[in-house]
């Protein structure tokens, strides 16, 4: 046991015949280990009153109460402790009852004192052994991430490198060393500098290349990777997820990867503004915004309200289909709210009556909007690691994952993307718009725009990132990292208000890298 622990582990070993094992026990406590003993379930049970363990050596068959009827009774008295039932009993029913019954391992006797203390360390000291191992495989690759960093990346090696953060964030949340994740905390912000960096140098010279000498855009995702999923008759099923990060994708794929396998799962690049009604728009009409804006002028509304912004995707995906030579079809929905978070079963005979179905799904979008104005959700979702979880709790109890086990078991192959990220600010930048500047707080449209360059990545000719313009003095900026714009009057309230919650729009790796998966069912 590790000599820096502060406090013992306490273990409380059951067997009728205790003294015969008396060379483990005295070998357990050489190792460092607090260890009580019993010779019958009847004064375990009373030891279990009145002591604190950490875990219970339980013999299965005994003299008075049996194994399986003192671990009942220890349940009930200390539901969480952990016990390990010995037995000479290799029986499966006797297995199946005892695992049944939440034990924590199951050993045969004879067993030997190596067997013991593997069984501690997987049992009682998993999450330090975790957290030594985790901290210092990381520490040993933090000089090979700060030193990607001060190269050249190029857009492929970008994503390697969040995919890369994204692993060690979600490594390290299963650990219990804060410092590490201040550390990585930092290292994941220096690379979002970097990588703002690379977007100002590079986006606008992304148009008119084609792909290859660019990365994957929200244009290209039907064109490239969903319209040939649709070859000799194949059924496709999209699921757009608004507000998806790549790490609460990775949060949600295991429980989807006991329904299907994975068929592929890459990062394309969000458009900018990183936001719905923009890279959403983008997405489904296989167009950038100026470009819909030009050929389908009654489909692209022209104000900053983000519901009114994408009232036609359904249309805008027909037009794109239509472009194409797509003949399928097509069945579209959206689930706009929690109250619409319904029972599926007319979705899943449309899914399964045609060729392409696409849903569009905005809870985890709900749950960023909630996260800022009700102080319970903050409390829920109080930092990156609590988002995370509420995501996987909504979804492990949504009739979303219903849907998807149904599914699961006809020969659809399913698509899980969404249009853009999100991030948790926390510095505010000032800036100042006239009153038709546009909401957002990580990104502004607007003329007359008043702001530091050097903070922000400036579009003074939209054109050039294929924008709509309102007016020929227009001009676009966009926020980095953490930061969030908020204007003079009342600064320090809004400060205050918006810090800590998660925002969209602007240029930041949790924003503009998003997945996108292909699963095919199981069964």
């Amino acid at each position: 046991m590790d000599n820096q622990s502060t406090r013992k582990i306490q273990i409380l070993w059951t067997d009728d015949e205790i003294d015969l094992l008396r060379p483990h026990i005295i070998f357990l406590r050489e190792k460092g280990y607090e260890v009580d003993t019993a010779s019958n379930g009847t004064d375990a049970l009373e030891m279990v009153r009145n002591n604190y363990y950490d875990i219970i050596f339980l013999d299965e068959n005994m003299p008075g109460l049996s194994g399986l009827e003192t671990l009942s009774f220890i349940k009930t008295i200390s539901p969480d402790v952990k016990v390990v039932m010995i037995t000479k009993n290799e029986e499966e029913s006797i297995m199946d009852e005892a695992i049944g019954s939440k034990i924590a391992d199951y050993l045969i006797k004879p067993v030997n004192p190596n067997q013991i203390l593997l069984s501690l360390k997987k049992n009682v000291e998993k999450q330090r052994l975790i957290t030594r191992q985790t901290t210092s495989v990381y520490q040993n690759e933090f000089m090979q991430i700060s030193s990607r960093l001060g190269s050249r990346l190029s857009a492929e090696e970008w994503i390697k490198l969040y995919k890369t953060l994204v692993y060690w964030e979600l490594e390290l949340s299963s650990s219990d060393d804060k410092a590490m994740d201040e550390v990585l905390s930092m290292q994941k912000s220096d690379a979002n500098q970097a990588f703002f960096r690379f977007i100002r140098e590079n986006y606008t010279k992304w148009f008119g290349k084609p792909l290859g000498e660019r990365p994957l855009l929200s244009t290209d995702l039907f064109r490239q990777k969903i319209f040939p999923l649709l070859q000799g008759g194949k059924k496709v099923f999209v699921l757009v997820v608004d507000n998806l990060r790549f790490d609460q994708w990775r949060m949600l794929s295991p429980v989807i990867g006991e329904y299907y396998k994975t068929e592929e799962e890459i990062l394309y690049y969000s458009i900018l503004p990183s936001a719905t009604m923009y890279a959403r728009n983008a997405l489904f009409a296989g167009l950038l915004p100026s470009e819909i804006e030009k050929l389908y002028p009654s489909l692209w509304e022209d104000d900053d309200n983000e519901g009114n912004k994408n009232q036609h995707e359904e249309e805008l995906l027909i037009k794109q289909m239509g472009r194409a030579g797509r003949k399928e079809k097509l069945w579209f929905d959206k689930v706009p709210n929690i109250s619409s978070n319904r029972k599926f079963t007319d979705s899943i005979r449309n899914i399964k009556e045609n060729d392409l179905s696409v849903m569009v799904f905005n809870f985890v979008d709900m749950i960023s909007h909630a996260r800022t104005e009700m102080d319970m959700i903050r409390e829920l979702a109080s930092d990156e690691k609590a988002y995370r979880s509420l995501t996987l709790s909504w979804f492990n109890h949504s009739s979303l994952l219903d849907l998807l086990k149904e599914l699961s078991g006809s020969d659809i192959t399913v698509v899980i993307t969404t249009d853009h990220g999100t991030i948790r600010v926390d510095n505010p930048i000032k800036v100042i718009g006239d009153r038709e500047t546009n909401t957002n707080l990580r990104y502004k449209l607007g003329r007359n725009l008043n702001y530091k360059a050097k903070q922000v990545f400036e579009v003074t000719n939209p054109k050039e990132a294929f924008l709509p313009v309102r007016n020929v003095s227009t001009s676009y900026i966009f926020a980095q990292n953490r930061d969030f714009f908020v204007y003079p009057n009342n600064y320090n309230y809004y400060a205050n208000y918006f810090t800590n919650t998660f925002q969209h729009g602007g240029i930041s790796m949790e924003e503009m890298l998003v997945p996108f998966v292909v699963l095919s069912p199981k069964k």
